[in-house]
């Protein structure tokens, strides 16, 4: 109990870089991933193919040769980034792609008769977005959303392969310097921690979303 208690403030430094970096991607590639999804189905070809290149080569290549990239290899093209700068652009195209795609199918789940019923009423194409598709497309993505935000709190331990100080790599420290796992089962314990608390929000808005049965 002394040794945990002792460790603790080096794994709570780490915490706080991992929620930082979590925090950043799911604000910035959920609004562009809406964005993107809408872009997807585009009457204009060239940009629909453009979209469709970018997120296959987001989805098909792993997060960590990604963030690899983004920092040993971008600098040999003249563009530089700081260590967590380069975390957070590489974490945030990689989710964008996601997230476009997983809005993309709900936007098209939802019956063509919903945007004729809002141009019988004359709505908008702005109202017939905010007020009729996007609460209906929320609802039916809700679960996508939530295990894309679980992988997100998982994935933010790639980021040690830059040497920032996620939580991972504050375990992973305290284990070789005093040579014990117990580091490693805090470390598991604050995830575990963490995914439930969020598991537990995402069910709270599925729930408050039920409305739109």
């Amino acid at each position: 109990m002394n040794y945990a208690l002792e460790i603790f403030p080096a794994l709570f430094n780490g915490v706080g870089m991992t929620l930082k970096v979590f925090c950043f991607t799911f604000l910035s590639s959920v609004p562009l991933g809406i964005l993107l999804s809408f872009a997807l189905l585009t009457r204009v070809k060239p940009l629909r193919w453009l979209i469709n290149f970018y997120i296959w080569l987001m989805r098909g290549t792993p997060l960590l040769l990604q963030l690899i990239f983004v920092f040993y290899g971008l600098p040999l093209m003249g563009i530089v980034f700081e260590r967590y700068d380069a975390a957070l652009f590489a974490f945030f195209l990689n989710y964008a792609a996601y997230f476009a795609e997983i809005f993309r199918g709900g936007i098209q789940s939802i019956p063509e008769g919903q945007y004729e019923a809002a141009k019988v009423l004359r709505l908008t194409k702005k109202q017939t977005i905010t007020k009729i598709i996007l609460p209906q497309v929320i609802k039916i993505v809700l679960p996508s959303i939530g295990n894309e935000v679980i992988n997100l709190v998982k994935d933010t331990s790639l980021i040690y392969v830059l040497g920032l100080g996620d939580l991972l790599r504050a375990g992973q420290i305290a284990m070789s310097r005093d040579v014990t796992l117990i580091p490693l089962f805090l470390v598991g314990f604050i995830y575990l921690l963490l995914t439930a608390c969020l598991t537990f929000l995402a069910r709270k808005l599925e729930k408050h979303y039920q409305y739109y049965k």
